[in-house]
């Protein structure tokens, strides 16, 4: 009898046993079956690439200072603004090009006239990232406008400016810094750029640092860019860009100058308010000063409100 109860207790201890593990299994994958599941995605179905842009049709003031592609004070300006992205991801390598077109109608109140001013610039960036901050980087961009520009001097309306008449064409290698996702800093001491002036008149006149008769002159320098895209808030967006370069074969000192900034704030759905700032030093425009003849910092500043729509 000792015998049979112990056989007894030891099989009713084995099922209590089993029972427990039996629960505790099936509260576990009650458990499991509750989490949320990861769906896989193919890396063939991951979006690699990124486009878009940004339409803008501003009605404002502003004003020009030394503006060598042509203008005076102003008052009424109507302009345009088609800012256009693409984006390319895959592994380690990138492509970034952007391509802003901005035109403006000008009402010249001191002089009694009308006029256009215009700019289309084109960037395109390839890079191959060294860690996650640096990329080692080619930039190729392309800077001028569409239409012909005039100046005044003297109250006198000169012919200044035509398509590819400047036009600044950059080749560089080097490096690009990206601390976060607002800013990138590109250095190259590496860069071949050319100015070109296509228009037959400015060409014999000698514009804007070519020899007289000829189309273009080749430069070799050191060159960077700095663009910041700054979102204070869903509706406040800073964007601003600065290129300088170095021309090692004349005056490397004299540093060339471009900036550009744009601030918009959203009122409504598509309704934006703009301010946009230019600044542009070029040692080889010689169109300023009492002779006309020496280099000057040249501003625009334009200010207004208008309709802005998302591509």
């Amino acid at each position: 009898m000792p015998l049979v109860r112990f056989v007894l207790v030891f099989i009713l201890s084995l099922s209590f046993f089993f029972s427990d593990a039996q629960d505790a299994s099936i509260r576990k994958l009650q458990v499991e079956s509750l989490r949320p599941v990861k769906k896989y995605v193919p890396d063939s179905l991951i979006k690699k690439r990124k486009s878009g842009g940004n339409y803008t049709l501003t009605i404002g003031q502003g004003t020009l200072s030394n503006w060598a592609a042509g203008g005076d004070q102003f008052s009424l300006t109507v302009n345009t603004i088609l800012q256009l992205y693409s984006y390319y991801r895959k592994g380690r390598n990138s492509w970034d090009n952007t391509l802003d077109i901005f035109f403006g109608y000008i009402n010249t109140t001191s002089l009694g006239s009308r006029k256009n001013d215009d700019r289309f610039d084109l960037i395109s960036k390839y890079g191959y990232s060294l860690n996650k901050k640096i990329n080692l980087a080619t930039l190729f961009n392309v800077r001028s406008q569409f239409v012909r520009g005039y100046t005044y001097p003297n109250n006198v309306k000169t012919f200044a400016s035509s398509f590819l008449s400047p036009a600044y064409i950059i080749f560089s290698q080097g490096l690009d810094f990206r601390p976060n996702k607002q800013i990138s800093v590109f250095f190259s001491p590496i860069t071949a750029r050319w100015v070109v002036v296509t228009n037959p008149a400015l060409s014999l006149r000698g514009e804007y640092g070519v020899k007289a008769g000829t189309n273009s002159i080749g430069q070799f320098g050191a060159f960077g860019t700095v663009t910041i895209e700054k979102n204070f808030n869903k509706k406040v967006l800073y964007k601003s860009r600065l290129d300088l370069f170095s021309n090692y074969q004349r005056k490397p000192q004299n540093v060339d100058l471009f900036i550009t900034n744009v601030l918009t704030t959203k009122i409504g759905k598509n309704l934006a308010f703009n301010w946009n700032v230019d600044l542009i030093y070029d040692d080889d425009v010689r169109l300023f000063g009492p002779r006309k003849s020496s280099p000057g910092l040249q501003a625009k500043s334009i200010i207004g409100l208008g309709l802005q729509v998302k591509l």
